[in-house]
């Protein structure tokens, strides 16, 4: 019956010594990283301007606005909802007038219904 760990394995401190030995020699001899001051002026600049771009393309997220304000598309909705609202209650005296033999007058403009 095979036993798990129960831990995490942590193999550099349960290896044999030659790997230890192998692995401290590589990290003697392996160079440190060196940036090109360059390079990361260049990426510096690159993500300076990709920011600057966002900020654009979203002016939105400059403004501070309240989570409970609403926004345009909320406004288009309840615009939309409303004018459905005044477009069905329009129906419904239709057919009620119609339902009761009352002939309807000429359509009314729908904006001023409501």
């Amino acid at each position: 019956m095979l036993r798990r760990p129960i831990g995490p394995v942590t193999p550099r401190e349960t290896a044999c010594e030659g790997y230890r030995r192998a692995l401290a020699a590589h990290q003697e001899v392996a160079p440190p990283r060196r940036v090109d001051p360059g390079i990361a002026a260049a990426v510096e600049r690159q993500n300076a301007a990709l920011r600057e771009l966002s900020r654009r393309a979203f002016p939105e997220t400059d403004v501070a606005v309240d989570d409970d304000a609403p926004t345009a598309f909320d406004a288009n909705r309840s615009e939309r909802r409303r004018q459905a609202e005044v477009t069905r209650a329009a129906a419904l005296r239709r057919a009620r007038a119609e339902k009761a033999g009352r002939p309807m007058a000429a359509p009314q403009r729908l904006e001023n219904t409501a």
